[in-house]
Formats: C-alpha cells, sequence, structure tokens
C-alpha cells in the first residue's frame, strides 16, 4: 500500500510503501531530511507530525520520549506510515549533490595522536569520484554487512588535491568495539577496506550570514575540523567560535592545530575547555562541560548558528540549554551524535 507524505513549510510531497521508514523513502526521493545515525539513538532526524499516523519501530527514549511522541513528535529514521502524512521538517539543501556510492579504500597511514585515538587516512580509487560536504560521514562495510560510521575530518578540497593524504578519520579505541580493536591492533597500511557515502545532514549552511558556534566533543572534533578547512577554503569569514570539550589535556589531540587556525583567521576563535583535568598538566585554561562554557560566553544565541558534535549527552544537553536558556531558535541548531553500538542498543 503506498501513502503520500508531504513536508511543510516547503510543500514538497513523495509517495512510500508501508514498511518503509520515511527518512528512507525521502532519501529515496532525493528530498533532503535531517539525520544522523539511522538507528533511532541520536534524535537529529526528530520532527513533527501534523496530520497522519505513523509506528516507530525500536528506538531510544533519549532520542524519542514517550511524551514527546504523544505531543505529535516522530523519529523519520524509524517511523512507518499507517496513514497519508504531513510533517513539519526541515529540508536539506542541496543533499543530492553528492551521490551515495561504495567503493573499496587503501590504508595509507595510521598515526595515533593520543593514547586511544587514531588518525587514520585512506587513499580512494583513481575510477571513482567521491563528492561531499564538509561534516559527512561514511560508513565502513563489514564482515556480514555490519557497519561503522566516522566522519571525513578533512574538507573535500583536500581529500580531491591531496592524493598521498586522502580521506582523514580520527578513531577512538572502543576496547572490545569490533572494528576499533582491529585499527588498534592488526590493521595496516595498504589494507583495503570498503565504505560507502557521503551521508548526513551535518554540514555548514553557506547561504547563511548568522555568526557560527562550532561545539565538539572528544573525537566530534572531526567533522569540525573539516568545516574550519573548508571555511578557509572558501574565504567564509562569519565571525566562529569553536569550543573544544575533552576530560584532559591529552585529549586535545590536534589542539596545536586548532591554535594555529585561531592565529591565522581573525575571524575564528578557538576555547578549549576540559572536564576533568589532570593536576600534572597544571591546565590553566576553561575547566567544566562544555556547553556550558559556551552559555557562560554567550547568554543571548539568538543571532547564531550552533553546529555540535560529539557524544550524545553533550549534544542533547547542548540543543535543550541553548535553546531555553540562550534563545537559539532550535532551527538553527545542527547536530551529529557519534553514537556506539551501545548507545544504539540501549546499553
Amino acid at each position: 500500500m503506498s501513502f503520500q507524505v508531504t513536508l511543510q513549510p516547503s510543500g514538497r510531497t513523495f509517495n512510500m510503501q508501508r514498511d518503509e521508514t520515511v527518512l528512507s523513502a525521502a532519501l529515496s526521493a532525493s528530498i533532503g531530511l535531517p539525520y544522523g545515525c539511522k538507528d533511532g539513538a541520536c534524535g537529529s532526524c526528530k520532527c513533527k507530525l501534523l496530520e497522519g499516523r505513523v509506528i516507530h519501530g525500536a528506538h531510544q527514549a533519549k532520542a524519542l520520549s514517550a511524551a514527546e511522541e504523544e505531543a505529535g513528535w516522530m523519529l523519520s529514521c524509524c517511523a512507518t506510515p499507517q496513514t497519508d502524512l504531513v510533517i513539519e521538517a526541515r529540508q536539506v539543501v542541496g543533499l543530492g549533490d553528492h551521490p551515495v556510492v561504495k567503493m573499496p579504500t587503501r590504508v595509507t597511514s595510521l598515526t595515533r595522536v593520543a593514547p586511544d585515538v587514531m588518525v587514520l587516512r585512506l587513499q580512494m580509487p583513481a575510477t571513482h569520484q567521491f563528492g561531499f560536504r564538509a561534516g559527512q560521514y561514511i560508513e565502513f562495510i563489514l564482515k556480514d554487512g555490519v557497519r561503522r560510521s566516522y566522519s571525513m575530518a578533512n574538507a573535500p578540497h583536500l581529500v580531491k588535491e591531496a592524493g598521498v593524504n586522502g580521506m582523514e578519520l580520527h578513531i577512538r579505541h572502543m576496547p572490545g568495539g569490533l572494528f576499533t580493536d582491529h585499527v588498534f591492533g592488526e590493521m595496516k597500511p595498504k589494507d583495503i577496506l570498503r565504505v560507502e557515502g557521503p551521508h548526513g545532514s551535518f554540514f555548514l549552511r553557506e547561504d547563511s550570514e548568522r555568526p557560527i558556534v562550532l561545539l565538539a566533543s572528544g573525537t566530534g572534533f572531526a567533522p569540525i575540523k573539516a568545516i574550519v578547512e573548508h571555511m578557509r577554503f572558501k574565504g567564509i569569514t562569519r565571525p566562529t567560535v569553536l569550543y573544544w570539550g575533552c576530560r584532559s589535556r591529552a585529549d586535545l589531540y590536534l589542539h596545536d592545530w586548532a591554535a594555529q587556525q585561531a592565529a591565522e583567521c581573525d575571524w575564528l576563535r578557538y576555547m578549549p575547555v576540559l572536564s576533568e583535568p589532570q593536576a600534572e598538566e597544571a591546565w590553566t585554561g576553561r575547566t567544566g562541560f562544555v556547553h556550558q562554557a559556551v552559555l557562560a560566553d554567550w547568554p543571548d544565541l539568538s543571532r547564531h548558528e550552533v553546529y555540535a558534535c560529539g557524544a550524545p549527552v553533550m549534544v542533547q544537553a547542548a540543543r535543550q540549554d541553548f535553546t531555553a536558556q540562550a534563545g537559539l531558535p532550535d532551527e538553527f541548531f545542527y547536530a551529529d551524535a557519534f553514537t556506539s553500538e551501545a548507545d544504539k542498543h540501549g546499553n
């Protein structure tokens, strides 16, 4: 059975089957909707159901609570239609610019930049044209079809121009993790890895003139780095502040790089924030939760855009507090929550 879905305020429509999710049907129709994990764990695809009825598949309560569902909210990544639908949702402009492709990649280097962070560089085959927006991610396709997602950490022009560097990824070791144990154990240069991408709706909205807050925690810094590189390449000079939150100084694995960007760009400021600095590090900078540092510096975010990437708990707290306490319009909060397999299964 086929149903029609209408998106407001754009008025765009598409048809879908009862057993499809709203997100997959929209993407198949080249209509971009916001999304992140595609597994009901992060809440990035949350939108308002104005008319009609859906059934939700398995999802995390932190992504969509029972009260929110009762109030008419839905997750497009795991909602299937029971009737025609009218949905209030932001469309992602230009989502169809770069087709999703599957391709083999070759490991060119592995560099451990922190005790639990590896910078992995991949070379794309010359026969494939791979385009993406700074901030998007790829999926590694492992044995038995298992997938793991990681953001590109360099801007598209650097991937295309630097054949020796190719694609850069920042991978944190999750002990016992199927993929990261391999990265930190047996993986070596010249290994072949199969990937698919680009995915995700996390990228800079270049048609805006709003000042920007870039907010990262841990390896959520990867897509933020790509966005900074892209802004420099494109000559985008909107006032921008980069906040990077980590536990200790050792976790700021590209601190010098970030400081250098701020020194070279008069439009960019860099603010590292540590939640658990070690005494021996003699840290004299900001401490506490990184999103609270933003609130302390910017009690009024009503004219800003925020791009947040990192642990789901940080992203969710930032969205809630920035909109409730600092007047940030929800439509100008763009997020990519890094969800692990434990996040996806509620562990």
